[in-house]
């Protein structure tokens, strides 16, 4: 049987910053076309929109918001060199992210 002794009784208390940020990426995430649009990069690529639709079941308008959407959730970053965005994998926000709720999880054991 498991004993709740300490719960915390304050619902209303501010969500700390770093999880305000830290909840579009897991919005951004649960969508499961921005999952295997991140699953096509290899570590340290850069892709276009161009490549990702051409490998996608998506137009390439679809694809343009999904990417959009990633990227203003901070998982992608992108650069505009020429007519073409290139996109890539923002790995130091994603670690962190993922570093603060394991930080959580850890240390509500």
């Amino acid at each position: 049987m498991t004993k709740y002794i300490d719960m915390k009784r304050d619902y209303t208390a501010a969500i700390p910053a770093e999880w305000k940020a830290m909840s579009r990426v897991f919005s951004a995430l649960g969508d499961e076309h921005r999952q295997r649009i991140l699953l096509l990069f290899d570590a340290g690529e850069r892709l276009n929109v161009g490549q990702i639709a051409e490998v996608s079941t998506l137009s390439r308008s679809a694809v343009s918001h999904h990417l959009k959407i990633l990227r203003e959730a901070g998982v992608l970053d992108s650069e505009k060199l020429g007519k073409e965005v290139y996109f890539w994998i923002n790995k130091s926000w994603l670690e962190q992210t993922l570093r603060n709720v394991l930080d959580y999880v850890q240390g509500s054991a």
